[in-house]
């Protein structure tokens, strides 16, 4: 009898935990993602050294509730699938376990305000709340774009590399040393920059024609920036076309997620899992 009650409130639990489409999922969801907001606010707010010294007390009490909380819910994961080790060694079971330690390593060692910024990590588990990993496929064509027009590119950044070297070169011999261009080196960093359009202005050209030469490099700068974009741009077109599915033929997806191995986006009204088989909780 208490294994049949185990079993159905590790199901009960798993869905609200790993499914969005149950009003309890939905609310665990909401106030997992405020959880992470907060947390990341709290953050922000630590580093601004006025406000912690002012709310240290409140900030540090607050991070631990959410850390608990995020303590609770690791645990709550683990114990409700049938094979936890795919769940602690998955990407979102890494993030969820280095996003919580910080605060118990600051407890054990004291003053570890280094490991702080790993409570950042929590932002990526939006991805998961929120079932964006599904609408990520995209990405994918976005990848493949810029593999196809890789060799494209380089050729095209060895040709700018040419262009910083070759008028590098002239500046240094235009400006001299006095100018701020104390070597050719140097004078190939200040054509980088200006190339770019970042402009840190630590160096500048002071002769006239020093100054019509970097007139013309930034000018160039806007097209070279252009360049990359265009034969990116391209491929994803191409590739864009190759991938394009027809709106009948799409497949609708939910949240459901398989107990066994925690695969994700099964098909609407599916019984078993498309990845290892295993009978979906319905």
């Amino acid at each position: 009898m208490n294994t049949k009650k185990d079993r159905y409130w590790r199901k009960k639990l798993h869905d609200i935990i790993y499914e969005a489409d149950t009003r309890a999922g939905k609310i665990f969801d909401v106030i997992l993602l405020i959880a992470i907001l907060a947390s990341i606010i709290f953050v922000m707010l630590e580093s601004i050294k006025s406000f912690d010294e002012k709310y240290h007390n409140f900030l540090n009490i607050s991070e631990w509730i959410i850390t608990i909380l995020f303590s609770i819910e690791y645990i709550a994961r683990i114990i409700t699938v049938k094979k936890p080790y795919k769940y602690i060694f998955s990407f979102y079971g890494i993030i969820d376990l280095l996003s919580t330690l910080p605060k118990y390593i600051s407890l054990l060692f004291g003053g570890v305000h280094a490991l702080a910024a790993l409570r950042a990590l929590r932002l990526l588990r939006i991805f998961r709340i929120l079932k964006l990993a599904r609408y990520l496929g995209a990405s994918k064509v976005l990848t493949s774009a810029i593999k196809a027009s890789r060799a494209k590119i380089l050729v095209f950044l060895f040709a700018v590399l040419i262009l910083c070297v070759i008028f590098g070169t002239l500046m240094y011999l235009v400006e001299g040393e006095e100018s701020g261009f104390k070597s050719i080196p140097v004078s190939v960093y200040w054509c980088i920059v200006t190339l770019t359009t970042v402009g840190f202005g630590d160096i500048a050209p002071v002769t006239p024609l020093g100054q019509f030469i970097a007139a013309l490099i930034m000018i160039l700068g806007y097209g070279i920036i252009a360049v990359p974009t265009g034969i990116v741009s391209a491929e994803y077109t191409a590739q864009g076309k190759k991938e394009y599915v027809k709106p009948e033929d799409r497949l609708r997806l939910n949240s459901k997620s398989c107990e066994n191995c925690l695969a994700e986006d099964h098909r609407d009204k599916a019984d078993f899992c498309y990845n290892c088989g295993e009978k979906l909780h319905i």
